[in-house]
C-alpha cells in the first residue's frame, strides 16, 4: 500500500517542482519589469501630484506601489512559497 502511494505521489511532486521552477523564473522577469514600470509611474505620480491634481497624483502613487517589487510581485512570491510548502508537505508525508 505504501509503495502504491509513493508511485501515485511521484508525478504530483514532480509536476509541482517543475511548475514552481517555471513560475519562479517568470516571477523574476516580471518583478524586474514591474520594478521599471513602478519607477516610471512613481515619478509620473510625483510630477502629477506637484503640478496638476493631488487626487490623480495619489492614484498614480498607489498604482506605482502595487506594481513595485513590494506590491503584487511580493504577493505572487508569497503564493509561490505556499505552493512549495505544499510540495514539501506531500513529499515529507509520503516519502518520510
Amino acid at each position: 500500500m505504501r509503495l502504491l502511494l509513493k508511485l501515485l505521489a511521484a508525478p504530483v511532486v514532480l509536476a509541482l517542482a517543475l511548475f514552481i521552477w517555471i513560475c519562479f523564473r517568470l516571477l523574476s522577469c516580471a518583478a524586474f519589469l514591474f520594478g521599471l514600470a513602478g519607477t516610471i509611474v512613481g515619478l509620473l505620480g510625483v510630477a502629477v501630484l506637484m503640478t496638476y491634481s493631488v487626487q490623480n497624483g495619489i492614484i498614480l502613487l498607489v498604482i506605482a506601489f502595487l506594481v513595485s517589487p513590494v506590491g503584487l510581485p511580493m504577493a505572487a512570491a508569497w503564493l509561490l512559497g505556499k505552493l512549495q510548502d505544499l510540495r514539501y508537505f506531500i513529499q515529507d508525508r509520503v516519502y518520510g
